[in-house]
């Protein structure tokens, strides 16, 4: 290759994506590595840095790219805990570990959730970092007594390649200790939960430089979602919808001004446009929920299970899916809430439990659009990326349930690209991050194609059932 490129990271859960994208925004070149992700308990999810550092270099040369500039983003709310050398402590607590149920009320009572939901935009939530650092304090002491530093997934790879610690607004809005309308760390937060600001690192408008990789500018990045809207050009207030389809599902939207919703059912985050703010609802299981189903009935291609989805009906005959299989975020906040299957016959098929589970998403995805229409979102548009969004029967689902048109992009790879094209604005070859968001065009429309109002309402009965009965 011989055209300069920027290069777009995303450390994703599974796997490490890298892009080099032109200044046009054209990608030259792609590349993927992945790693394994550890459970080793209900609930628990980690994995070890080691992994994200070798499979990031493993993918750069993969690229065989002349990169002008390096661009950072990944899964966000991972707890990286490091020693006064910076060496990983223990492995990295994940966004969709549940293990701190018991710290998120501590933060709620000790902080007061007015408070909180004034300052972060947020309430204490099993995936966020803060309660991950109590858990540590609480149940690990030893470890956490050796703990100097700590660093979110992206920001651990930029750790490794600059020797710099440094994150970005954008991913820090994700740990509960930022202060989201300001656009820096709270330290009235972390003097309530007693812990040191000194261990959090500098957090920095997206296109800042960071430091050099081999002599390569790389830049502060963002976290997946906000990167990712980025790459799919959801950047301004009134503009289309991002609708993220990877392991989690998001529905976000960009805002002029930080405005929270006052019970923090969707998050409000500080966007990767400087000076922007973002609201988002965030459910923790979206094309997850399909690759589980792939996973438990045998393994079938992909492309197998959505040919035996098609034949059937809008409401499959009365099945629903909740996708709820490691607890909820939006609507519900429930680390304990639990997948389900409910309305089963004999003439039911995987078919059939594919269908349902398209469906499924599909409506938690709108119970998140639905809370964004309160915050004053008025999007007449979505735009769709991530795994899920290759599948013309996923987004026909999609936009028939949000009611909206669904426009699939010329890349997938959202965050990725979106942190290339922040890497180009860094570099000085883009002069915006709006600018430089122009470059994501949409190349198909997806229009709703069924009226979902019945199986939607049996949907949003299901689960009020089934937590009445835990």
């Amino acid at each position: 290759m011989t055209e300069e490129a920027f290069i777009g990271i995303d450390v994703g859960t599974t796997a490490v994506k890298a892009l080099a994208v032109s200044p046009s925004g054209k990608v030259l070149a792609r590349a993927q590595a992945a790693y394994p992700l550890s459970t080793p308990r209900p609930g628990w999810a980690e994995q070890d840095p080691e992994d994200w550092w070798q499979a990031t270099q493993e993918a750069l040369a993969a690229l065989e790219a002349k990169p002008a500039a390096i661009g950072l983003s990944g899964q966000m709310h991972g707890l990286v805990a490091l020693d006064e050398a910076d060496r990983v402590i223990r492995p990295a607590i994940l966004w969709n570990d549940g293990r701190t149920q018991r710290q998120c009320e501590a933060i709620e009572e000790t902080v007061g959730l007015d408070r909180l939901i004034a300052l972060t935009g947020n309430r204490a939530l099993a995936g966020f970092t803060a309660p991950k650092l109590l858990w540590l304090r609480d149940c690990e002491p030893e470890a956490f007594a050796r703990l100097r530093s700590m660093l979110l997934p992206k920001d651990y790879v930029r750790l490794r390649m600059t020797g710099e610690k440094a994150t970005d607004v954008s991913d820090a809005s994700g740990t509960l200790l930022f202060d989201v309308g300001a656009r820096e760390w709270s330290a009235p937060l972390m003097d309530a939960l007693e812990l040191d600001l000194a261990i959090l690192p500098p957090a920095l408008e997206s296109p800042e430089l960071t430091g050099t990789y081999e002599g390569i500018p790389v830049v502060a990045g963002g976290g997946d979602q906000a990167a990712g809207a980025v790459g799919v050009g959801v950047t301004v207030p009134g503009g289309p919808l991002s609708v993220a389809l990877g392991t989690s599902g998001v529905v976000f939207a960009a805002l002029p001004a930080f405005a929270a919703d006052a019970q923090a059912r969707v998050h409000a985050f500080c966007h990767a446009v400087p000076g922007m703010w973002h609201a988002m609802g965030v459910m923790l299981n979206a094309a997850g929920a399909l690759r589980w189903l792939h996973d438990a009935t045998g393994n079938a291609d992909y492309d197998e299970l959505m040919a035996e989805a098609e034949p059937w009906e809008p409401g499959v005959e009365g099945l629903t899916f909740l996708p709820y299989l490691a607890g909820e975020r939006t609507p519900h906040a429930d680390p304990d809430a639990r997948g389900a299957f409910a309305g089963l016959s004999l003439r039911h098929d995987r078919g059939a439990l594919t269908r349902a589970v398209l469906e499924g998403v599909a409506f938690g995805l709108r119970d998140s659009l639905d809370l964004l229409r309160e915050l004053g979102v008025d999007a007449q548009v979505a735009r769709a990326s991530g795994g899920g969004a290759a599948s013309d029967l996923f987004l026909r689902v999609v936009a028939s349930a949000l009611e909206l048109p669904v426009e699939r992009v010329a890349v997938d790879e959202g965050a990725a690209y979106g942190a290339a094209l922040l890497a180009g604005v860094g570099a000085g070859a883009l002069r915006s991050v709006e600018e430089a968001a122009a470059l994501a065009r949409p190349t198909a429309t997806i229009e709703p194609a069924w009226d979902l109002s019945e199986p939607l309402s049996r949907f949003r009965a299901l689960y009020p059932a089934l937590r009445a009965g835990r």
